[in-house]
Formats: C-alpha cells, structure tokens, sequence
C-alpha cells in the first residue's frame, strides 16, 4: 500500500498529546495502521512531549501518595483475570473495516442519493462525535461543497480524485474551512470512506443543499 496523502503536523501533535477530539482520533488511528510515516512522527512527537515533562518542574506527593499506591496493588491482587474472547473482525455487511473503529457501534447502510449511502458511527467516548462511512458508487460524484470546520477523511477502499489529487485506500484527505472540493469516485469500483467533521458541509448548488437533510451532516 503506498500513501502519497498524509495527515498534517497540527493534527499529529494534537493526537500524539491526546487532546484531538474522539472522532478525528479514530480517522488518525485508522491513517497510522496503514502509513509508516506518520506513525514515525507521532513517536517523534510522544518522545518530545516526554522530555518536556522531565524538565518540567515536579510536584511534592502527599503524606498518604505512597500508602495509596499499595493499597490499590492490593486490591489488584486480589481480582481473578477475567478470561477474553476472540476478536470478531470489525465489517460492515461483510466489509472489512479499520480497527480504530473496535468498540464504535457502526450502523447499517442507509440511502441518502444517487449512488450514495451512508452509515453513522457511534462513539461510546464522545456521544456527539461526528463520524460517518460514506459508500459511494464508481463514478459517481459528491456534491461540490465546503466545511464548517474541519473534515478528515480516511480512504478504507477504493478510490476519489479532486483537484486536491487522487486519495486511494490508506490515504488521509484533510480540509479546512478554506477548501472547496467536489470528490468524484474513480470508475474501477465502490469507494468507502471514514470521515470526522467538525461541523456541518457546506454545500455550494441547490442540489447539494436539497440532500443536505438526507446527509445529516
């Protein structure tokens, strides 16, 4: 699998600190299973976090810190290892999905236009998280549209291009509020696609804003 489209160095930090939203955590997680290169700079990022820490300056334990830690290994001791099951795949209708999504509650295709169907991801962690699988037909095109806010969106088969390039499986496309862009699925097969939006799309036609209420989004 070879990534030409990578997740920017902001996004990066905020995942490696921890402090990204749930949903764009999940998309980034999806993107760093699959692209060396940005697993790379998250590690080099982590490691920068952890050297920040031991320089910063320390503060005092209580009288009882030590007392505490003891107690809680003692009651560690004493809790039976509670046996785990096999792992079912994670897929949606027989199609497999990324493990980023192990433990997100994946809803079932519904139709939302021509050649489109959508499938809204429940995130146990983040209850108002908006994530979506989005599954588009070869050839077919999105409406043209803009973001409020920021969209990730991670390539899990197939393949689109825009005038951004063309993003195939493994891929991450990252827009802002400043890009416009209108996603036509390659003519060679199904596109399925993980996406994390900050806020609403902003549709630029009079179709795209008829189908808006079917998006949800």
């Amino acid at each position: 699998m070879t990534i030409t489209h990578h997740a920017k160095d902001e996004t990066l930090m905020h995942y490696a600190a921890g402090t990204l939203a749930a949903g764009p955590a999940i998309v980034v997680e999806a993107h760093l299973a699959s692209c060396l290169v940005c697993r790379t700079r998250v590690g080099e990022y982590e490691a920068l976090g952890g050297a920040l820490l031991e320089t910063a300056e320390s503060t005092p334990l209580s009288a009882t810190a030590l007392n505490d830690v003891l107690a809680m290994l003692d009651e560690e001791e004493g809790v039976s290892p509670v046996a785990t099951a096999p792992l079912v795949p994670v897929e949606i209708e027989g199609v497999p999905l990324p493990e980023a999504l192990r433990g997100c509650d994946v809803g079932h295709w519904r139709w939302i236009g021509p050649g489109m169907k959508m499938s809204r991801v429940g995130v146990p962690q983040d209850p108002d998280a908006n994530l979506i699988l989005l599954k588009v037909a070869p050839g077919r095109a999105l409406p043209d549209h803009g973001h409020v806010g920021t969209e990730l969106t991670y390539i899990v088969s197939g393949s689109f291009s825009d005038r951004f390039g063309t993003f195939r499986p493994g891929d991450l496309a990252e827009m802002d509020e400043e890009a416009e862009h209108q996603p036509v699925v390659d003519k060679d097969g199904y596109c399925i696609c993980l996406a994390a939006m900050e806020g609403k799309m902003r549709f630029k036609n009079v179709i795209g804003r008829m189908l808006q209420p079917l998006f949800g989004i």
